[in-house]
Formats: C-alpha cells, sequence, structure tokens
C-alpha cells in the first residue's frame, strides 16, 4: 500500500490553488519589475546631501508614489482597455516585449532606461525632494510596472473580486518593501555588497525573462497565432 504524507499532499493542493497561483504571478511579476534593490544606488546618490530623516522621508514619498500610481492604473485598467478599444492579447504581447527588454538589461546587472533615463539621477540630486519625480516615478513605478499591472487586470473579470485584490495586495507589499530597502540603502548596500545586488539583480533578470515570454505566448494563443494546448 502506497503511503501519502498528508502535509505533502496539502502543499501540492494548496500550491496548484488558482489564487495562489494568480497571487504569486502578481507578486514576482510587479516586484521584479520595480526591483527597488537595484535602484539602491541612484537613491544614495540622489539623497546623498540629505540626513537621515529626511532620506527616509524621501523614501517614504517615494513608496507611497509606487502604489498610488500602479494602484490608480490597475483600478482604471479595464476602462483604459475599452476607451482605447485595447484588447488583451495585444497588450499581452506588447507588455511581454517591455517586460522581455527589461528583463535582458537586467541580466546584465543595469536599470533599464524604462526604470530610470540618462540624466534622472543627476537631475534627482539637484531636487530639493526628489520623492515623487524622480524615485517614485519612474524608478519604482516605470513604464514595465504599470504595463505588468496592466496585463493583470486584464485577465480579472471584474473590479471587486480575489484577482484584484490580489493586485493591490502585490502593490502594497511592493511599495512597502520598497520603502524598507531604501529607507535602510546604505545598510542593505553595505550588507549585501555590490555583487550580491548584481547577482540578484540577474536572477529577478532571469526570472522576468521567463515571465515575460510568459506573456507573449499567452497573448500571440488567445490571437489564435498559437495553438492552445
Amino acid at each position: 500500500m502506497h503511503w501519502t504524507n498528508p502535509a505533502t499532499t496539502a502543499f501540492d493542493q494548496l500550491r496548484h490553488a488558482p489564487i495562489v497561483r494568480f497571487s504569486l504571478l502578481a507578486l514576482s511579476s510587479i516586484f521584479f519589475l520595480v526591483d527597488p534593490f537595484a535602484a539602491i544606488g541612484s537613491f544614495l546618490a540622489i539623497t546623498s546631501s540629505a540626513d537621515p530623516e529626511r532620506r527616509k522621508r524621501m523614501a517614504r514619498k517615494a513608496a507611497i508614489t509606487c502604489f498610488i500610481v500602479l494602484t490608480t492604473f490597475a483600478l482604471a485598467g479595464q476602462l483604459i482597455f475599452r476607451m482605447f478599444g485595447i484588447t488583451l492579447p495585444a497588450f499581452e504581447v506588447a507588455g511581454g516585449l517591455i517586460l522581455l527588454l527589461i528583463g535582458l538589461d537586467m541580466l546584465e546587472a543595469k536599470r533599464s532606461p524604462t526604470q530610470e533615463a540618462h540624466g534622472d539621477t543627476e537631475e534627482g540630486a539637484s531636487k530639493e525632494d526628489a520623492g515623487i519625480v524622480p524615485l517614485g516615478i519612474p524608478m519604482l513605478a516605470g513604464p514595465g510596472a504599470i504595463s505588468s499591472v496592466m496585463v493583470l487586470v486584464g485577465q480579472v473579470p471584474s473590479v471587486w473580486n480575489w484577482e484584484m485584490a490580489a493586485i493591490i495586495g502585490s502593490i502594497a507589499i511592493t511599495s512597502l518593501v520598497s520603502y524598507w530597502v531604501f529607507a535602510g540603502a546604505a545598510r542593505v548596500r553595505a550588507f549585501m555588497g555590490e555583487t550580491g545586488i548584481r547577482i540578484l539583480v540577474r536572477i529577478m533578470g532571469l526570472l522576468l525573462v521567463a515571465l515575460a515570454m510568459q506573456f507573449f505566448v499567452n497573448g500571440l494563443t488567445d490571437l489564435g497565432i498559437i495553438q492552445k494546448q
């Protein structure tokens, strides 16, 4: 008689539950694209002349800005699709391409131009308060993160359900972690080191490339170009 471990069976059932799969997809895709670890260097450069309290204040503003921007696109996503006549498959293909380009940059341990354009750090350093721009947007809530949220929202049948709660929850967790990373940026960099941060960014980039290809394949399948298995 074959004996099955009840704990293993329960874990497998939980792992394959739709809400768990979708929640993990939402959290991983949003967090990898916001990627606060890769922005530590830019944050420290922008806040180099700030005292610890002001640095925390800017980190808080950046995280709140990230949450507000991404949540707004999450709640307005369905309306935007209808307003411009955009289909989900078309956005999945476009979003997949954007995510792929960002992921390839992350594999080289560098920030994509969609996350941090040339001159953003210098412009931010010259500002009295750079918490909203450029730290909040586009360094955290950039086009890639917005695209990911929009693709996820396109798979949600209505605004008020558990999928939308999972998306907003993922945005909240990502924003909170971003605040912790920025608020303790100097300690995080000292603990992980530049090499550790680069390795982490490369790993996240690899996973992001896989997510991008999945979005791309989903879009082509929905368009009927690829046969659904």
